[in-house]
């Protein structure tokens, strides 16, 4: 009886001491040639983090940081290094895809043979429709309108690959999808915090009563004027009740 692989990862560099000061080591020789891409020279944080990835994923480590970049602030790998690392998974056959239509109906589906089962599974369909809608054909910098289909591809082997093998790629999104996504910067101007702290209370707050409660604003003058007689008789009863022992 044939005994199923498990394949097994090696646990991250960065929780154990010895194998992370050695990290340490090969990031600053790696930070300081120039044959790696910008974001990693001279920095050797970055360096660690392609280190782990690569260490994690069982590839090499220049590889990897030839197809890693910064994107947003957040890591991301090229869809080639990402269709490479599943089609060296011992779960599935390499990735195929099927390409059919014309114009927005130019579609691809990407599907791969489960090893175990000999279950051919396959994606999500992306077109060129879909990327109209969702605006990635339109985004500027995009390689859509001039190499429409290796970018179905692409995209189709991303969507496979994230919900059948995110392990793969240890959940990491692609170069292209993070550069076709907007993001808002949400992180507060200086010069409108400044302007809200200067005028932080400086004006009336209206604040309604609650039901039941008296709005001196809404009493006239004789109405304040009765309520004052009445607490000063009501002072006077309770002075002479005190000064009666009662007996």
């Amino acid at each position: 009886m044939e005994e199923k692989q498990i394949a097994v990862r090696e646990p991250s560099l960065l929780l154990d001491v010895e194998r992370f000061e050695h990290a340490q080591r090969v990031a600053k020789m790696l930070s300081q040639s120039t044959m790696v891409p910008d974001h990693f020279r001279e920095n050797i944080g970055n360096c660690v983090i392609a280190l782990n990835y690569a260490a994690r994923a069982g590839v090499d480590p220049f590889m990897v940081m030839q197809k890693m970049y910064i994107i947003h602030g957040k890591p991301a790998v090229e869809a080639q290094l990402q269709i490479a690392l599943f089609n060296n998974s011992p779960r599935f056959s390499a990735l195929k895809f099927k390409v059919s239509g014309t114009g927005d109906n130019l579609a691809c589906v990407a599907y791969a043979t489960e090893r175990e089962t000999g279950e051919v599974i396959e994606g999500v369909t992306i077109s060129i429709a879909m990327a109209k809608k969702e605006g990635w054909f339109q985004k500027k910098g995009s390689k859509w309108q001039s190499l429409p289909e290796l970018m179905l591809r692409y995209r189709a082997a991303a969507f496979f690959i994230r919900v059948n093998s995110p392990e793969t790629t240890l959940g990491l999104q692609t170069k292209e999808e993070l550069q076709e996504m907007d993001f808002i910067d949400v992180t507060p101007n200086k010069k409108v915090e400044q302007e809200i702290e200067e005028n932080a209370n400086t004006e009336a707050i209206d604040i309604p009563a609650m039901e039941g409660e008296v709005v001196d604003a809404e009493m006239s003058e004789e109405e304040k004027a009765a309520i004052l007689q009445d607490e000063k008789e009501q002072a006077q009863t309770d002075k002479k009740s005190n000064a009666d022992p009662g007996f």
